[in-house]
């Protein structure tokens, strides 16, 4: 739709509640908002453009068409316009993170040595869910800080399977696990560990800490003064445990105070959870700046979002000021929690001075991540003047090759902005038609890959570097060098060298000349983690391919099995191990039987007939 076709629209709708959403071209929702009456709110956004914050133009200037629906009453549109943000997340609207989610604690089925993990659903799959709780972070913190108190294991290590084959790791050393890869204590005890487990997540945390205390003077009356000591530690570990789980599962906390800071760089929202007037939890969230709208319209994104869908809610929520459709957000809230959640702003005492507090931990947390953002950029800006480029690098782009001979040859491409690696926009390359190792013809023909589909429009690769890196000398840099300039790509080159000791040096142009980059410790590192990344992933990348490949060329010797058969046996099998082993009848759950007889054959040549 044409502006003026926008504003036409915008002016014929009713004055009424209701939600507007607002798509760009492709129809994706961009922006969805509320209103008491929806023909003056939508009518302002195509009035005066020189009016708007930057965003707010950005935004309009996006918008090729809108929807809207009415509702009965503001309080329907706020319950219709939260449903729609959580559904659409649009770029325009603000947003938490999606870690912020409220997750539950899954323990493992019937498994001998059961393990606890966070799942963000709670599925009927035999397995047992605790919660939902209220954060991930504050979620994983309680299923660590259980199994430290119960010594039970964190480590990636699977039992029974894993039990003697390798020594206790460091966690039993610093006394945090029992052990358990030893084989000793036992089955019997670690389900005995995990009944406690299960108490404490269900708050039975008096029952438990009885236990422990009449175990504790048991070893204590029978001399066992260490083993009392390990009891006694454990359980004023499960004493402190109590009030913090408490607090994150929401189940018994009396007042929640919101603050909030806008920063230069960054901005934070922080809750503080208080539980019989102590402090006893902390939730915090860095959001990016500029945020241009006015704080009570913050206030209320933020607070609807992070307590929509928490299964407990506090019985008052502290706010600094009052916010925008407060009375709909407290009936909101109520309702959800089945009682009264009272949204209150203090104007003296204890709670304006909580308030004061959340506000310092806000300015705290944003001012520090704003002086490492700052540190950052001053980094790019070093790394830009040693390089002698025209403009600041932001986004890199680095190559590797991999290879063990002329097949499985693969290249690896990571992307790194402001010094992160951004792993979405990652991608792998398979090296095709080369009858023996070649990096230079592989990295060309990579990266002439990589770029004519930017040339083409391919989403994936739609976005320029302002510096491409390769994994090499002079060499390397002057392939890149030719297949931009033959595409009519202008894009800066250089290759990262390492040392005889394989550990970066320098970054080397394409005439050969090396710029040091050791002088500046903070350019020096960051190369090096480019490299070792971009490394990493194509060697990851290989490996894999490899294998994929060994097993294809193995399943395929066997008479009647082709590329369908093959691909049934790994995914019944995982693995060409686990096919070698398996017997005629398991072989018959992935493949039809005259096929597993071959199978079986194959591997087992003595004990081939069934």
């Amino acid at each position: 739709m044409t502006r003026q076709e926008l504003k036409d629209k915008a002016h014929s709708l009713p004055l009424s509640p209701g939600v507007y959403i607002m798509m760009d071209k492709a129809g994706t929702v961009i922006y969805v908002g509320k209103s008491r009456a929806l023909k003056n709110r939508v009518s302002q956004y195509f009035a005066d453009l020189a009016s708007h914050t930057s965003k707010t133009r950005a935004m309009v200037n996006q918008i090729d068409h809108f929807d809207y629906i009415l509702a009965d009453t503001e309080f329907e549109a706020l319950v219709l316009e939260n449903s729609l943000i959580k559904r659409h997340k649009p770029r325009y609207n603000i947003l938490l993170k999606d870690d912020k989610g409220y997750p539950y604690i899954r323990l493992s089925g019937k498994d001998e040595y059961p393990r606890f993990t966070l799942s963000n659903q709670a599925p009927n799959d035999g397995a047992r869910y605790f919660g939902p709780y209220g954060g991930r972070g504050s979620s994983g913190e309680i299923i660590r800080t259980i199994s430290r108190a119960l010594r039970l294991p964190t480590c990636s290590r699977r039992f029974p399977r894993d039990i003697g084959k390798q020594r206790p790791c460091l966690e039993h050393h610093l006394g945090s696990c029992d052990g358990w890869c030893r084989g000793t204590p036992g089955a019997e005890e670690y389900q005995e560990r995990i009944r406690q487990a299960v108490r404490l997540l269900e708050g039975k945390f008096a029952d438990v800490e009885r236990e422990l205390e009449a175990e504790m003077l048991r070893a204590s009356e029978e001399l066992r003064f260490e083993n009392a000591a390990e009891l006694r530690d454990r359980l004023r570990a499960i004493q402190l445990l109590g009030t913090r789980q408490k607090v994150v599962a929401g189940a018994q906390a009396d007042v929640d105070v919101v603050g909030f800071y806008r920063g230069e760089a960054k901005s934070c929202f922080v809750v503080l959870h208080f539980l019989s007037g102590e402090l006893a939890d902390r939730d915090t969230e860095l959001l990016p700046t500029p945020m241009e709208e006015d704080e009570r319209e913050i206030l209320s994104a933020l607070v609807r979002q992070y307590y929509a869908g928490r299964g407990n809610l506090p019985k008052c929520i502290d706010l600094p000021r009052h916010i925008e459709d407060q009375e709909a957000l407290e009936r909101l809230l109520s309702e959800s929690a089945g009682r009264r959640v009272e949204l209150f702003v203090p104007q003296r005492g204890e709670r304006v001075r909580r308030i004061e507090m959340a506000r310092k931990n806000a300015a705290d947390e944003a001012e520090r991540a704003t002086s490492r953002e700052e540190r950052q950029s001053r980094l790019m800006e070093a790394l830009g003047a040693m390089l002698g480029l025209p403009e600041t690098p932001h986004r890199f782009e680095a190559f590797d090759i991999s290879n063990t001979g002329a097949s499985d040859i693969v290249a690896s491409m990571t992307v790194h902005v402001d010094g992160k690696p951004l792993k979405k926009d990652y991608r792998r390359f398979h090296v095709r038609d080369l009858e023996a190792p070649d990096d230079y013809a592989s990295m060309e023909q990579v990266l002439r890959r990589r770029f004519r589909r930017y040339l083409d429009g391919d989403e994936k690769f739609s976005v320029l570097p302002d510096l491409l890196l390769m994994d090499g000398g002079a060499g390397q840099v002057g392939v890149a060098v030719q297949v931009l300039r033959e595409l009519g790509i202008s894009v800066p080159v250089f290759g990262m060298v390492k040392d005889n000791r394989h550990r970066t040096r320098a970054l080397v142009a394409a005439d050969g000349g090396e710029i040091g980059i050791q002088a500046n410790p903070a350019v020096f590192a960051l190369i090096g983690r480019i490299q070792e990344e971009t490394h990493r992933f194509a060697v990851t990348f290989h490996r894999e391919s490899h294998a994929k490949n060994t097993v294809a060329s193995v399943l395929e010797q066997i008479p009647g099995v082709g590329e369908v058969r093959r691909k049934a046996l790994m995914r019944h099998f995982k693995s060409l191990k686990a096919i070698r082993e398996a017997d005629y009848e398991s072989l018959c759950q992935a493949v039809p039987k005259r096929t597993a007889e071959a199978v079986f054959g194959y591997f087992h040549p003595q004990n081939g007939e069934n």
